[in-house]
């Protein structure tokens, strides 16, 4: 089973796929020329990257990624302005220290190659990375692939994902499931809610006080995220000339605090996902949620109905964040949560679907409520394209994670009304994500040659 912890990732924006992946694959590679024992001879390094990271690449930040992860920087640790800074002397020096430990030539501009006319077979998220020596023979020539969310994978586990040598398992959960199907029946059997039963499987990873802490430190993170938003006025990079929103909308809402609460519920939702994803698009710490392009939606959901209702945030955030994580490992598992693979229905709808459930589950909803509440948020997400203008995750991105949110809150509070046995279950509609991704061209998925990325050329 995966973990809370795998399924909520603080990184750097833009893309968890093409930031927080990359900068991954290239620790991994580090690691794999220590195991190999040639990394102290290595000199030269390149990185070819293909499919939708060749496509949109430079706007989701890939280059910047991969300087990062060759450097031995982790997404979750690096500082934005100190990423910024190891980037721009790498560009400017043409040298790079290599894990950290030992510096090495590379130029971005001729090591790092988009080589958008290669389509992958296995994932359209897919780099190779070859390290050479002093007389540029190759030390290391291997392959990996960002599936989505910060989670990467080596080509041999995609070729042969049923060989438990290559994959770590770790320790068997003591609650298994493989659909909610599965996962109603062990709650229902064991009258145990879906946080319970995930927070038990949690259990088996580490002490529970640690898997506590973490989720703590996410919410946190999350909380940070918001404020960085809400208070940081200017314009976002990338030649778009999108202006931050976030700033004065808030502005307005802190000024009328009189103002009719039916429509000020939209505002407050609407202000803190756009906050989000605006830090986001500036390459910003945010928490994948379970991408960085729908990074918005969880935090909003959970900030308007948890820490301004004056319930216990601690105790309201854990619940809304395990369950929430519980739905996404579904997922994950059943279907993916890569744009590149799904379109945005793999992330805004995901993320609308798990906010949905950990809505339900703090409104206290049992579980099959929160099931019914996760399939309302996707089913009204199937189909939803992934076109970002320009490669950047600016639009339509940030308004769609202020709808997504909105979205989640109306799923919730009609799953908790309906009198009816639901038509459709959720693993009805995660199969029919995965169906409907696999039909959708690839022009709408993460790769910016269809739909609003060629009718928007400018603003």
């Amino acid at each position: 089973m995966l973990s809370v912890l795998d399924i909520f990732k603080v990184g750097l924006g833009p893309s968890s796929s093409h930031t927080v992946g990359p900068m991954r694959v290239g620790l991994r590679v580090i690691e794999d020329a220590k195991a190999s024992g040639s990394f102290d001879a290595v000199r030269r390094a390149h990185i070819s990257l293909h499919g939708s990271l060749a496509l949109t690449g430079v706007g989701h930040g890939v280059d910047k990624a991969c300087i990062l992860g060759l450097a031995g920087y982790e997404p979750d640790k690096v500082a934005p302005d100190e990423a910024d800074k190891v980037v721009r002397e790498v560009r400017e020096t043409k040298r790079l220290t290599l894990g950290g430990a030992r510096e090495i030539g590379f130029d971005p501009a001729k090591d790092i190659d988009l080589r958008s006319d290669i389509i992958p077979e296995i994932h359209p998220n897919e780099m190779r990375i070859r390290l050479y020596d002093a007389a540029d023979e190759v030390l290391l020539d291997v392959t990996y692939y960002s599936v989505g969310g910060g989670f990467i994978a080596s080509e041999r586990q995609l070729r042969n994902p049923a060989e438990d040598d290559l994959i770590s398992v770790g320790p068997k959960p003591v609650y298994a499931f493989g659909s909610a199907k599965e996962l109603l029946e062990l709650c229902a059997s064991n009258d145990l809610s879906i946080e319970e039963l995930v927070l038990a499987n949690e259990d088996c990873m580490r002490p529970r006080e640690e898997t506590l802490a973490g989720i703590d430190h996410i919410w946190d993170v999350m909380r940070a995220c918001i404020e960085r938003g809400l208070t940081t006025p200017g314009q976002l990079p990338g030649g778009l000339n999108v202006k931050r929103r976030a700033p004065q909308l808030f502005e307005r809402l802190e000024a009328t605090p009189g103002a009719n609460e039916s429509e000020r519920i939209f505002d407050w939702l609407n202000v803190y996902a756009m906050a989000v994803n605006e830090e986001n698009a500036v390459g910003g710490r945010v928490v994948t949620a379970p991408t960085n392009g729908a990074a918005g939606i969880i935090p909003a959901v959970l900030k308007h109905y948890c820490e301004t209702t004056g319930c216990s945030t601690r105790e309201a955030s854990r619940r809304f964040l395990v369950t929430g994580a519980g739905i996404g490992i579904l997922y994950k598992q059943r279907a993916s949560i890569s744009g590149a693979e799904m379109g945005c229905q793999g992330e805004v709808g995901v993320a609308c679907s798990m906010a949905a459930a950990g809505l339900a589950a703090i409104w206290g909803g049992t579980p099959a409520q929160i099931e019914h509440a996760a399939e309302i948020g996707m089913e009204h997400n199937l189909g939803l394209t992934c076109d970002p203008v320009g490669g950047l995750v600016q639009i339509p991105c940030i308004e769609r994670n202020a709808v997504g949110a909105v979205k989640a809150v109306n799923a919730a509070r009609l799953a908790l009304v309906a009198s009816d046995q639901p038509c459709v279950s959720l693993d009805q509609v995660i199969e029919t994500m995965r169906q409907t991704g696999l039909d959708m061209s690839s022009k709408y998925k993460e790769t910016s040659q269809g739909g609003l990325a060629v009718n928007v050329i400018e603003c």
